[in-house]
């Protein structure tokens, strides 16, 4: 009876949630979040402008023996070259046929190779001779550039030419909000403007329209939200993959200074949470 008579009495209670007891622990380990702010966020477009590699990577020890060996096993498995098909038997042309012979095989044994033929003193010396000769030809028709320009000697990060094996990027020193920061070329997208034509008219702005360079694709590559401790607007980037072929940088606006630098050297550069943000987007080599 007692619970028929309490049935009632329940439809008609008002349920009050549970409070936690004031002895309760508060977990110390959720992280404190700032409120957000309602405002509506910011865009920007930035603009990464590459300078691809202009020099082929140096060969390691290993790359170098084994194209050497390869080498000679292709001249050892090759076939004969039939000279008394071309030439007439103690020709003047098939003795040079013969020397210009024994030189590429100098090159390809090395040059204590030596072989097993009937060749008189005067025949050896007059070979000796022109081996040299074939020599300074090949030194003066072949002759290869330094691999080490002058700019990476005096440490000139304005130059295009340094780093020749590496890819560089274009790096500037901007004034925004009264600090000047390094970072790529941005600026602010207008309301109604697509994002790329905002990179393109920013880019222009700042670098100057001085150089020989296209934006690769209309998609951005990467977004970039810089972190604020206060609830602020959002400051929102977004990145555009640009190359150059020619042609330099003239500073406009409100840009210090420029460099052309690695993905090493940017981020000794730029701001920590700012390399976090762009370092994916970069290329090593």
């Amino acid at each position: 009876m007692f619970s028929r008579l309490a049935r009632p009495l329940c439809r008609h209670a008002v349920c009050v949630p549970s409070r936690a007891l004031a002895t309760e622990a508060i977990d110390s380990k959720v992280p404190y979040r700032p409120p957000r702010s309602s405002a509506k966020p910011i865009l920007y477009t930035s603009v990464i402008l590459n300078r691809a590699p202009i020099l082929t990577p140096s060969p390691t020890v290993f790359e170098r023996a084994f194209y050497a060996y390869q080498q000679r096993i292709r001249r050892a498995l090759h076939n004969p070259f039939p000279t008394d098909f071309y030439f007439k038997p103690g020709s003047l042309l098939e003795s040079h046929f013969n020397v210009e012979e024994r030189y590429r095989e100098r090159i390809a044994w090395g040059p204590n190779y030596v072989k097993d033929e009937n060749v008189s003193a005067e025949s050896k010396a007059s070979e000796q001779s022109a081996f040299d000769q074939m020599a300074m030809q090949e030194q003066s028709d072949d002759r290869l550039m330094p691999r080490v320009h002058p700019a990476d000697a005096a440490r000139d990060y304005q130059s295009l030419d340094r780093k020749g094996r590496r890819n560089l990027y274009l790096l500037v020193r901007d004034v925004e909000d009264g600090k000047a920061a390094w970072g790529f070329p941005r600026g602010p997208a207008q309301d109604g403007e697509l994002l790329h034509q905002a990179a393109q008219r920013h880019f222009l702005a700042k670098c100057g329209n001085h150089m020989d360079s296209w934006i690769v694709a209309r998609k951005p590559i990467g977004m970039y939200k810089r972190q604020s401790p206060t609830p602020t607007p959002q400051d929102i980037t977004f990145f555009f993959k640009a190359h150059i072929m020619a042609g330099q940088v003239h500073p406009g606006l409100s840009v210090k200074e420029f460099v052309w630098v690695t993905k090493q050297e940017i981020r000794t550069r730029v701001a920590r949470d700012y390399w976090e943000g762009v370092k994916d987007m970069l290329s090593d080599h």
